[in-house]
């Protein structure tokens, strides 16, 4: 199962969370995140980590132009869109970076949201990174699209078993594994991919 961590701050974090098998590791850019990152920060972190792993910037209502700079500043490989950004913006970053678009969930997610231009499609919690969890049978309706789904919002060690049963493209952690927001918890990456492993 493919696995982001997000949120990083840290080099050690971000070191440890690749160690363990993370496919994807992912900065925040987002204006007033508590996990953000400037970009020369990004990049540092960036630089560290080996060739296998891909590097991810979460933006949320950030104009495409924003979005592409602050991208090849911090030497990252794929945009994550977390706001309200029309089709024209994905469209436009999607010339030269790959696209994930995040939907918060308030109930079942929909199928329309299939047509959105990105190559995945992320389900969330209505507050992002607050670690609150929604029903998981909600995300039912976009996972039988076809679409790559992955799956985001409050996932933890302890329920991380229920996540994997509805086989979605990837998951995605931020506060599930942390000590506070961006400072990540090694027992607890630990505990989440030992249980990834074992089912």
């Amino acid at each position: 199962m493919r696995v982001k961590v997000c949120g990083l701050t840290r080099l050690e974090d971000a070191l440890l969370a690749e160690a363990l098998g993370a496919f994807a590791l992912g900065f925040v850019f987002a204006p007033g995140s508590p996990r953000r990152l400037e970009p020369e920060a990004a990049r540092a972190i960036s630089k560290a980590l080996g060739p296998m792993v891909v590097r991810v910037g979460v933006f949320r209502d950030q104009g495409p132009e924003e979005v592409l700079r602050t991208l090849e500043e911090a030497r990252l490989q794929v945009a994550q869109l977390h706001g309200a950004e029309p089709p024209e913006w994905a469209e436009r970053v999607g010339r030269f970076f790959p696209v994930i678009k995040a939907f918060p969930l308030e109930g079942p997610a929909r199928e329309e949201w299939a047509d959105y231009p990105a190559q995945a499609l992320l389900l969330d919690s209505r507050a992002p990174g607050s670690g609150k969890a929604y029903p998981r049978e909600w995300a039912l309706p976009l996972l039988r699209t076809g679409r790559r789904v992955i799956l985001a919002g409050g996932i933890t060690p302890e329920n991380v078993g229920e996540v994997l049963s509805l086989s979605p493209y990837a998951l995605d952690l931020a506060s599930g594994v942390e000590e506070a927001p961006g400072v990540k918890s090694p027992a607890r990456l630990r505990a989440l991919f030992a249980r990834v492993r074992g089912v």
